[in-house]
Formats: C-alpha cells, sequence, structure tokens
C-alpha cells in the first residue's frame, strides 16, 4: 500500500484509479468548491487533510508533509479548459 496526494484533484479520478490498485490518500487539494463538494461525496476524507488553493501551499509544505504522511505519490490533473499556453 502506497499513500498519496491529490492535487487538483478535480471529482476525483485519480484518487478513484490509485484507491482500486489499494493505495491511500492522504491529502487533496481543490479549489472549485463544487467539485470539491462531490470529492468528499464521493470519497471519505474524514482523515485527510483538505487544502483547497494550491497557490497557498509551498513546496516545502508538501515536501515536509509528505515525509510525515510516507507519502511515495503525488499526483494531479489539470482541466483543459483551465490550461492557459
Amino acid at each position: 500500500m502506497i499513500n498519496f496526494i491529490d492535487l487538483f484533484s478535480g471529482i476525483g479520478g485519480f484518487r478513484l484509479a490509485l484507491e482500486r490498485a489499494g493505495h491511500t490518500c492522504v491529502a487533496f487539494c481543490e479549489i472549485d468548491k463544487y467539485a470539491r463538494q462531490t470529492y468528499k461525496a464521493n470519497f471519505n476524507t474524514k482523515n485527510e487533510t483538505e487544502w483547497n488553493d494550491i497557490t497557498t501551499i509551498t513546496d516545502k509544505e508538501i515536501k515536509a508533509f509528505g515525509e510525515k504522511n510516507k507519502t511515495e505519490i503525488i499526483c494531479g490533473g489539470v482541466s483543459p479548459q483551465k490550461c492557459y499556453f
């Protein structure tokens, strides 16, 4: 079993795949309040850390959190509608 952090979590597509593979989510981050509501309705997030805005979290904080929670995977996806290249 591997612990993971789900960034830009949306409604939980990456999480669903990782949980089906037997892994455990320890934190998630989603800025959209409706996506976050759906995510929390779909998954038991009771003992997980919840972040809303990725821009308020530093690299050092994520690294320290990951080390403390023995996290081996950080996954994340972005909506194609919100990508600006």
